[in-house]
């Protein structure tokens, strides 16, 4: 069976093939921004999610054609009302459940709302590719690279001690017995967030005692600053601290 090339030619629609092409550029600016800041949903991710976005809304608009008899115009024969909108509106609420899955939850803060947002302007931005609405897809994709570029340094110089960069950390002390007291009071009068705060003697060495606590500190960089802050506390032979995943 030979292929004919002029029939193939006038199947394919380069409209559309340019529509799509544009939303995987646009999907790619996006999330080369997300990968850059090491983020679980990144170029893959943002470029996959805007060409869905694009498909579904080319399909919802062009796939289920129901011509009236006697005319060329698009319309449902049991309204009589032209809905392209049908496929493409379930995009909105349906990209809901991958932006759920880049939402972490860590100690007292949530991570991944960002991502999931960029996720939905993506899909947003993939619509308006299959619209045929370029101007808008641009704007939007400008617009999102410049909020999450710009937002971050504003953040970073002017919001220095944001709620958002809160950490939830758990610290063991191991510490002579003598210096218990001192480390704890230490401990109460500058971290007083504290959500759990114990003391344990060892038994391999009836001299020494074990301090655990966990507490929330505003900081970027929470156990690099915590081992300065303990590092000139007297009477501690060693600490170790990791952040609390929850």
């Amino acid at each position: 069976m030979e292929l004919n090339i002029d029939k193939l030619t006038h199947i394919i629609n380069y409209e559309y093939i340019i529509r799509i092409t544009i939303a995987v550029i646009f999907g790619f600016c996006i999330g080369l921004e997300r990968e850059l800041t090491n983020k679980y949903a990144g170029l893959r991710t943002h470029i996959l999610v805007c060409l869905g976005a694009c498909v579904f809304t080319l399909i919802s608009i062009y796939g289920f054609p129901t011509f009236a008899p006697g005319d060329n115009v698009i319309i449902d024969h049991a309204t009589g009302v032209r809905d392209t909108s049908r496929v493409a509106a379930q995009i909105v609420t349906g990209i809901g459940f991958i932006g759920a899955g880049t939402v972490l939850r860590n100690g007292p803060i949530v991570l991944g709302l960002t991502t999931a947002a960029t996720l939905w302007i993506a899909a947003s931005i993939g619509m308006a590719c299959g619209a045929g609405m370029f101007d808008i897809a641009f704007a939007g994709t400008i617009l999102s690279i410049l909020t999450l570029v710009s937002i971050r340094v504003f953040e970073r110089k002017v919001l220095p001690t944001s709620t958002k960069i809160t950490r939830r950390v758990k610290i063991n002390i191991t510490c002579n017995n003598d210096y218990t007291q001192k480390i704890q009071k230490y401990i109460i009068e500058k971290y007083p967030s504290i959500s759990e705060l114990t003391t344990k003697q060892l038994k391999v060495d009836e001299n020494s005692s074990k301090i655990t606590c966990t507490l929330d500190i505003i900081s970027r960089k929470p156990i690099k600053d915590l081992y300065k802050a303990f590092s000139n506390i007297q009477g501690i032979d060693s600490i170790s601290i990791q952040e609390c995943l929850e």
